[in-house]
């Protein structure tokens, strides 16, 4: 195999899919954030800071899952990671103590308002890049 050859396949068919998607989510989230923090982050600082934190996973997510090398591979693992770690940690406070979220973020009720999004794709992404290893 090739370098060209691997690494294309990850990023072809559903890869590019899931990548679009990201770039959705990471556009979405960036804009939201940038909104909330700039117009209104005295009202929820918590929520509007995770928001901020969300859209930067988002972003790093997407150009890891773009990027070549193992670099960038072992970087869309954590930041794919990260971001499931945090959908579950802000999906159950926000069901256990949801003063803390009174404002929303994008990971807030596991990712409800993003239609659950944020909490169903971290998984596909981890799975795809299981299945898709870089190779190099």
């Amino acid at each position: 195999m090739s370098e060209t050859t691997a690494p294309a396949s990850r990023r072809s068919g559903a890869g590019r899919i899931l990548i679009a998607i990201y770039l959705v989510l990471a556009l979405a989230a960036t804009g939201r954030s940038f909104y909330q923090l700039v117009a209104k982050f005295d009202q929820a600082p918590l929520a509007y800071s995770l928001s901020a934190l969300a859209a930067v996973v988002y972003v790093l997510a997407t150009i890891a899952l773009i990027a070549r090398g193992p670099l960038w591979y072992k970087i869309a693992q954590i930041t794919i990671g990260f971001e499931l770690a945090g959908v579950l940690i802000v999906g159950v406070l926000s069901l256990v103590v949801p003063s803390l979220f009174a404002h929303p973020t994008v990971w807030s009720y596991f990712g409800m308002g993003y239609l659950f999004i944020p909490l169903i794709m971290p998984i596909i992404g981890l799975r795809w890049l299981r299945r898709h290893p870089e190779v190099g």
